[in-house]
Order: C-alpha cells, then structure tokens, then sequence
C-alpha cells in the first residue's frame, strides 16, 4: 500500500507521536512527529540496537553522554551505535519535525 511519509500529522501534539512504518525481526522503521518535545531533564537513551535517523522536516538539538551535542537541519542524517547514551534536546516549536529511524 502506497504511503506518504507526510501524510495523516495529528493536529494534536501533546506528546510525541512514534508510528511503526515497518516492524521487523531485526529492523524496525519509524516515524517520529514532535513539535517542541524533548526528553525528560534525568536520564539518556541507552537503546539495545544501532539508529539511524534522518530529519526530514523542522530542527533538532541532539545531546550525548560522552560527545558534543548535534544540530540537525532538515536532510541532515545521524547514526546513533547501540548504547551510545543520547538524548533530544529541543526540536522546533513553531512547526512538526519529522524523523525517519532506523533500528536495527
């Protein structure tokens, strides 16, 4: 079935959308909607499995543990290994940013 990856954006964004495109045994693929969400104060994500992200609307500020923090634009990609702590600093207010992940 034929999709576009822009179509059917919530109007509500009170939290962070996660929406599965493909869920397989070893790869799972993502759309992630925010709009001025970020990750809680305390914490990181330390995630099982490598992610790949590629930011394809809006801005994002990501933070690492034991890096310097990213600034995605829009086409700006991203490879995260697995447990390599991180987290979502700030993504745009104004408008939806749209991820593209790849678990895997």
């Amino acid at each position: 079935m034929k999709r576009n990856i822009f179509d059917r954006i919530p109007e509500d964004l009170e939290k962070e959308v996660f929406e599965a495109l493909v869920d397989g045994e070893r790869v799972k693929i993502e759309r992630i909607i925010s709009k001025g969400h970020r990750s809680p104060e305390s914490g990181w994500y330390d995630q099982e499995q490598n992610e790949w992200v590629l930011l394809l609307r809006g801005e994002a500020v990501l933070s690492f543990y034991d890096q310097p923090s990213v600034h995605l634009h829009v086409g700006d990609f991203i490879h995260i290994p697995a447990h390599q702590k991180h987290k979502v600093d700030w993504t745009t207010p104004q408008e939806e940013t749209i991820w593209l992940a790849v678990h895997y």
